[in-house]
């Protein structure tokens, strides 16, 4: 019998790879990139083929069983613990409530709109509701365990944000408290109120830099490679490792067969498309799943260095080049020189090998479509983000394209709540876009508060005959018949 509860007794050996010149170094230290050559590492298991000794039957009937644990540690993520970061004991594991978000089917308006059969799931509803909780929580418990292990009583811990990587990072760094302090560096300008109250709500020091979050990574890499700060972008493998937890819950969701699914992902940073797929793969190489899923990042016009990358059919002619983002409603999503792009590289040719040409694609869509992604979802009983709305925006644009056949599921990467985006609705319903987005809106979709009843009536009449002038007013805009 499989005792769910309990806490693995299995432990590996990691090590950091380089993806740039193939160095290693070990784990006892924080790194981000190579010290010889700069490039980007993995966080990579020396033990990972003993998994192997266990079936993939196994692994499912234990996956499955830790689905309903009470033990706090094995609740949310790190129910996956040996295939994420199989290193760290059960005391430094730092859990929230993150993981086990839902996969809601669209509602049979939204599918009939689309035109293609698609399924949000609502990373949103983790803890500081967005997917960024999901790294966090694999970054933090490591940071917590070398805390443990170093005895240091002081750790600053930084990041640069469009604001779901700041209200993540404060909100863990908040928890753990004690040595550690939280610095996030935002945009000036282009973070949205609700984002920004987040890291101050959770006491992080918040430092503004004008310009994009490009400029903000800058200065952030500039510290991290010059003192002893904890940082916490895409660039710190932990939080990569974290993430991977999204590709198996969504393998779980579906009883372990992928057949037929389609994964859309907006690429930003290219943190999580890279952490999707690396999971993917590890669920198929220990026979867990069968076949793998394809795979579909989508990035928007005013932001597309990888899509231009893939755009090129010939891999020997392909050739990065960072780009000059313009505004866009994705915030996220607006990166012109994603710090993981070297992974995705990676990881895409390792997923086509494996699953074959097409199952790793990226699409491009612009900020009109992404912004009526995000009305049509939620006037359709979902709660999209702009992201979710770029999500949707890719899968109607494949479907277009003939990529997604009829009988393929596209399963729709909400990463953050649609509230934390409520003032690019409010600028849509009232036809406030700045010119820079091209964002016009479509009326039959936009929504505004109406005024019933002149505001005067309700101190010049009397209460009762007040509420039957309003009422009749309702019945007037209602067209409402007597019973």
């Amino acid at each position: 019998m499989i005792d769910a509860n309990a806490f693995p007794t299995y432990r590996g050996r990691m090590e950091y790879s380089c993806l740039g010149c193939g160095r290693r170094f070990p784990i006892d230290e924080l790194l981000y990139t190579c010290p010889d050559c700069g490039g980007v590492f993995l966080l990579e298991n020396l033990d990972f083929d003993k998994l192997k000794e266990t079936s993939g039957a196994e692994w499912r009937a234990l996956f499955d069983a830790r689905a309903a644990s009470k033990n706090t540690a094995l609740r949310g993520i790190f129910r996956f613990y040996e295939l994420m970061a199989p290193v760290l004991e059960e005391e430094d594991i730092l859990y929230l409530g993150e993981g086990n978000t839902p996969i809601v089917a669209s509602s049979p308006a939204l599918r009939e709109h689309a035109g293609v059969n698609t399924a949000f799931k609502n990373d949103g509803q983790n803890p500081s509701a967005s997917f960024k909780d999901r790294g966090m929580a694999c970054a933090f418990s490591y940071l917590k365990a070398l805390i443990r292990k170093h005895g240091w009583d002081q750790v600053l811990t930084v990041c640069a944000s469009t604001g779901d990587t700041s209200a993540a990072a404060a909100l863990y760094a908040s928890y753990l408290a004690g040595p550690v302090k939280s610095v996030v560096i935002l945009p000036h300008g282009k973070v949205t109120p609700q984002q920004l109250a987040q890291p101050l709500g959770s006491g992080a020091i918040v430092l503004e830099v004008p310009g994009v979050f490009d400029d903000c990574m800058k200065v952030v890499e500039h510290l991290a490679d010059n003192y002893r700060v904890a940082l916490l972008n895409s660039k710190n493998a932990w939080r990569i490792l974290g993430q991977e937890s999204y590709a198996f819950e969504i393998a779980q969701w579906y009883d372990w067969d992928l057949s037929g699914k389609c994964i859309f992902v907006p690429i930003g940073n290219a943190g999580n498309v890279t952490a999707i797929m690396a999971g993917f793969l590890k669920l198929l190489d220990l026979g867990i799943i069968d076949s793998l899923p394809r795979i579909f990042g989508v990035q928007s016009h005013h932001a597309d260095p990888v899509y231009r990358y893939y755009a090129v059919d010939d891999p020997a002619l392909r050739e990065f080049h960072p780009v000059s983002v313009e505004p866009s409603v994705a915030q996220a999503a607006m990166i012109g020189n994603p710090v993981s792009f070297p992974r995705v590289r990676h990881f895409a040719d390792r997923f086509e090998q494996a699953g074959g040409a097409g199952s790793f694609q990226v699409i491009q869509v612009t900020e009109q479509q992404i912004m009526d992604g995000m009305i049509l979802a939620n006037r359709n009983g979902h709660i999209a983000c702009t992201q979710g709305g770029e999500c949707l925006a890719g899968a109607v644009r494949a479907g277009q394209l003939g990529l997604v056949g009829p009988n393929e599921l596209a399963v729709l990467d909400s990463t953050a709540h649609q509230l934390k985006f409520i003032d690019f609705q409010n600028m849509y319903f009232q036809n406030a876009f700045p010119a820079a987005f091209g964002v016009q809106p479509d009326a039959a979709m936009a929504n505004k508060p109406e005024l019933i009843i002149d505001p005067e009536k309700h101190d010049s009449l009397p209460p009762q005959e007040y509420a039957v002038a309003a009422a009749e007013n309702v019945v007037r805009r209602l067209g409402l018949e007597k019973k």
